[in-house]
């Protein structure tokens, strides 16, 4: 059951954490479309980040703490992580490092975005 003012406070010790891990993503957009992903729903949400609720293809969630997803691509980089490191429950406090290629000159026209990301996995103990 959901009621609006939840909360639950976990310490440390509530997780397994894993190394710093990595994950990458690499979108190329044709006049704003993303037409590899048109369709796919393989991303990473924060669900307090209000952009997210704008992006209609986007929804699938991974649980994010300490950190925003702004960017699709950062969501796509975020899934690779969780999808190569299988068994974690949550993302806790990952960096982005992004780089945006315009080839033409004009990035509404044709813009290759790639997003690599940074963070520990936590696994909750039983």
């Amino acid at each position: 059951m959901r009621e609006p003012n939840m909360r639950l406070n976990f310490e440390k010790k509530d997780f397994t954490l894993s190394d710093q891990v990595t994950g990458e993503a690499t979108a190329t957009k044709i006049l704003g479309i993303d037409f590899k992903r048109l369709f796919l729903k393989e991303s990473g949400t924060n669900k307090s980040d209000n952009l997210a609720t704008f992006i209609p293809i986007n929804i699938a969630s991974i649980p994010v703490i300490g950190g925003f997803v702004v960017d699709q691509t950062s969501g796509y980089a975020l899934y690779d992580m969780m999808k190569k490191n299988p068994g974690y429950d949550v993302v806790l406090y990952p960096q982005f490092e992004t780089t945006v290629k315009r080839p033409i000159g004009l990035g509404f026209i044709y813009k290759i975005t790639t997003v690599k990301v940074t963070g520990r996995l936590g696994k909750l103990n039983k």
